[in-house]
């Protein structure tokens, strides 16, 4: 029988309790090349802001940083890991670690052993590799990578990589112990219906943390009870692990400190619900919705750089930059929507941050 490992008891209860996770972007020189100083700002930024946790590695850091020739897999998630436990030590708090795990699964497994050793919590596993495996092939690639770090389940949506999984997939993924949590990210409310619904049913709702990944539904996401089955708990999202919460951090944190004051009180104020809107009609000039995502990083990158956290707002592809017209959308959004940006807030202290 296999052994699979299983995360400090305070890591499951950070997740359950919810809050923000932002998905790490890299940062690189105006050449393309890595740069450390500014990836360790980032974080900084983030553990500033008051996020839970970090997912590095993920469709937000570039896959790209996995080819053998570009070689930063390992050093990206090394800085992030130093970076959280220099924070962490300085103001008494602790903060979780998510890796991205991707490829077949030996690449996976590899991955998957770097990042424990490194000193992750979990590991977000993408399922890109497995679009043509069948059913039982896949949950045995996912059984293997558990078996090496506790698991965050990861519904992504086709358009950046990812495929359908159904009911059966999420309800035979949940009696895996060291699942902690899913991040949900379909765009797609039947398919988000699915995860919560199987979670609910393999009665794992009160230790399996379900967490957002749909940025075009973000506050919908966590004010929605999800009554989907004779569930003793009802269901909740309860945070976010989002490439949008990646930039306007200070302000995510604010604004899921809001969601969850509304749940709790059981009533949701009709303009909490138009800021969800507005979220995600800044979200789609962002995440490029217009060019069907593709400058979906490069926008994230774009805000950080205008705030003073990166240099340059590139990708390791440069067929991942900034679509023609993007960064004047932006410019848009943020003046049409300025309560739901931090820029002053990072502009104040990108520096000590960057240059600590």
């Amino acid at each position: 029988m296999q052994d699979f490992p299983l995360p400090p008891s305070w890591v499951r209860e950070a997740l359950i309790d919810g809050g923000v996770i932002p998905a790490h972007p890299l940062a690189l020189d105006r050449a393309r090349r890595f740069d450390e100083r500014r990836q360790r700002g980032l974080t900084r930024y983030y553990h500033a802001c008051g996020a839970i946790g970090v997912a590095v590695g993920v469709h937000t850091t570039q896959f790209e940083i996995r080819d053998p020739q570009i070689g930063l897999y390992g050093p990206v998630l090394r800085a992030a890991a130093e970076t959280v436990i220099e924070c962490d030590e300085a103001a008494d708090r602790r903060t979780v670690l998510i890796a991205g795990i991707a490829g077949e699964t030996t690449h996976a497994v590899a991955e998957a052993r770097l990042a424990r050793s490194l000193g992750y919590h979990a590991g977000l596993l993408s399922l890109g590799a497995m679009r043509a495996a069948t059913l039982e092939s896949t949950l045995a690639h996912v059984r293997a990578v558990a078996g090496e770090i506790p698991i965050v389940g990861f519904y992504l949506q086709p358009a950046v990589g990812g495929m359908h999984l159904p009911y059966e997939f999420w309800r035979r993924l949940c009696e895996l112990e060291n699942l902690v949590a899913i991040k949900i990210a379909p765009f797609n409310r039947y398919q988000t219906l699915d995860v919560a619904a199987a979670v609910a049913d393999a009665g794992r709702a009160g230790d399996v943390a379900l967490y957002t990944g749909n940025d075009d539904a973000i506050v919908a996401d966590l004010v929605t009870p999800l009554d989907v089955a004779a569930s003793p708990e009802r269901l909740r999202i309860v945070g976010g692990l989002l490439g949008q919460w990646a930039c306007w951090t200070e302000r995510a944190v604010a604004l899921h400190r809001e969601c969850r004051a509304a749940t709790a009180a059981g009533s949701i104020p009709a303009d909490l619900l138009e800021r969800g809107a507005q979220l995600t009609r800044l979200n789609a000039a962002v995440f490029d919705v217009e060019n069907s995502y593709r400058g979906s990083i490069a926008g994230v990158n774009e805000v950080l750089r205008r705030a003073g956290l990166l240099e340059t707002s590139l990708c390791l592809d440069p067929h991942a930059d900034l679509s023609p017209g993007q960064a004047a959308a932006i410019d848009a959004a943020a003046r049409r929507f300025p309560w739901l940006t931090d820029d002053e807030f990072v502009r104040a202290n990108s520096a000590r941050w960057v240059d600590a």
